[in-house]
This record gives structure tokens, C-alpha cells and sequence, in this order.
């Protein structure tokens, strides 16, 4: 797909890996919509970064996903903000940490508010954009999943989960979404400079890089540079793609 002049919704876009894959198809030529889901005045200011930097046209959009209204409503405002929808990039997520033994701390409100933001949230937001793409001939859905979907491993058991189903649904919808729309998904490992690793113990975050084949974190710029060929190809659908440093193998 031609990129220049597309339009991509990238929730979670003033977030750390969120800002690089604004950064990387607004270089493109794609005009940005910035999702945020609480700090408005962070996503005004990567919006205004990306016009300024890119000549694109770029705007800031609040809303929680795990709201079904809420997430119709952005679908309008950004189809009436741009006048169409290319590309989905489903990057918003929420973690807490729980070791996988510590199954009193698993509560399930805790597991319940995971699930809601970090794959009922993508298949809403999916389902709302599909008529769109659809109806336009084209479209780009790319979820943002993790390696701990891909193993057992993370930081909590309900995050595992969430990501492992993130990439189920990403084949699913590939399956009912085609030949219009092509989806896909990229699996990151340990990403340094996030909110979520922020929120981890610093000696976990050394670990996993030191355990890595390439004795190192994950780059973000990897990741938003994989966004962009999903985003581009003609061919690939329902795939997954690892970025960790040489973690996982699938």
C-alpha cells in the first residue's frame, strides 16, 4: 500500500514505543491520529512534533477503549477530523506487575482490566474500523502484542494471556477482515524507556537483556520500522513478528 498521504489511529501514540511508530509513518508521508488515553497535553505535543517535523497533518484524540460509545465516537471524530482511515495501529496497553506464583495478588479485577485495555479494547477498536477499510478497498490493522504472548513469561500471568490472545485474534481477523484489510502483529521484547518497563524492578530489565542472545533490550525503532512494512506490503497477513533481541523462537 502507498503509504503518502494515508491516514493511520495509533492508540497509545504519546507513549514510548507509541511515539516512534507516530515518528515512523508520518515519515512516510501518513498523517497521524494520536491516541491517549490520559495525558492530553503529552499527545497535543507529539501531534504538533509530527506536523512540525514531517508536513503532515496531525492531531490528538482522547479515549478509553474499554468503552464502547467512547470508541465510536473516535472512530467519527478522526474519519471527520481526516476525512478517512487507512491504518490501525493497536499500541495502547495496561499492565501491572504479578509473579506468576502470586496467585492472590492475580485478583480478578486486576486480570478483568488487563483484558479490557489490552485485547477486548484492539477487537473493538477493530471491529469499528472495518466497515471503513472496507468500504474504502484498503486497510492496515497492525496490534502491538509481546513475547510473553508467545511464552510463559512476563510480568504478570493476565498480561501473558491478553498478549497471547492479541496474537489469535490478530490471524482471526486476518481471516475476516480480507482481502480488503490485511492484519497483523508485532511481538516486542523487553523495550527500554517505556511505561511499562518503567514500572518493572531495574534488576528484572538487566536480566532480560543479559540473558538475550544479542545481550541487549529490544529497539524501539525496530519495532515502529516493522510497523511501517506491515503498514506497506501487499502480501503478508495474520502474521506475527518477533523483536526481542533473540529471546523467543516461534
Amino acid at each position: 500500500m502507498d503509504l503518502n498521504g494515508a491516514v493511520a489511529l495509533v492508540t497509545g501514540g504519546n507513549g514510548g514505543l507509541g511515539q516512534r511508530i507516530c515518528h515512523a509513518l508520518a515519515k512516510e508521508g501518513v498523517h497521524i491520529a494520536v491516541m491517549y488515553a490520559q495525558s492530553r497535553e503529552q499527545a497535543e505535543g507529539v501531534a504538533r512534533e509530527l506536523a512540525s517535523s514531517y508536513q503532515i497533518n496531525a492531531a490528538a484524540f482522547g479515549c478509553d477503549i474499554t468503552d464502547r460509545a467512547a470508541v465510536d465516537k473516535l472512530i467519527g471524530d478522526v474519519t471527520a477530523r481526516f476525512g478517512r482511515l487507512d491504518i490501525l495501529v493497536n499500541d495502547a496497553a495496561f499492565n501491572k506487575a504479578v509473579a506468576f506464583p502470586d496467585l492472590d495478588n492475580l485478583t480478578e479485577d486486576l486480570w478483568d482490566k488487563i483484558m479490557a485495555v489490552n485485547l477486548t479494547g484492539p477487537m473493538r477498536l477493530t471491529k469499528a474500523v472495518a466497515p471503513i477499510m472496507k468500504a474504502q478497498g484498503r486497510g492496515r490493522i497492525v496490534n502491538i502484542s509481546s513475547i510473553a504472548g508467545l511464552s510463559p513469561s512476563g510480568s504478570s500471568i493476565a498480561y501473558a494471556v491478553s498478549k497471547a490472545g492479541l496474537i489469535h485474534l490478530t490471524r482471526c481477523m486476518a481471516v475476516a477482515l480480507a482481502p480488503e484489510t490485511l492484519v497483523n502483529c508485532v511481538a516486542p521484547g523487553l523495550l527500554e524507556g517505556t511505561r511499562a518497563t518503567a514500572n518493572l524492578n531495574p534488576a528484572m530489565v538487566q536480566q532480560n537483556a543479559a540473558t538475550s542472545l544479542l545481550k541487549k533490550p529490544a529497539d524501539k525503532d525496530d519495532c515502529a520500522d516493522m510497523v511501517v512494512t506491515m503498514c506497506r506490503t501487499d502480501t503478508m497477513t495474520g502474521q506475527t513478528v518477533a523483536i526481542d533481541s533473540g529471546r523467543v523462537f516461534h
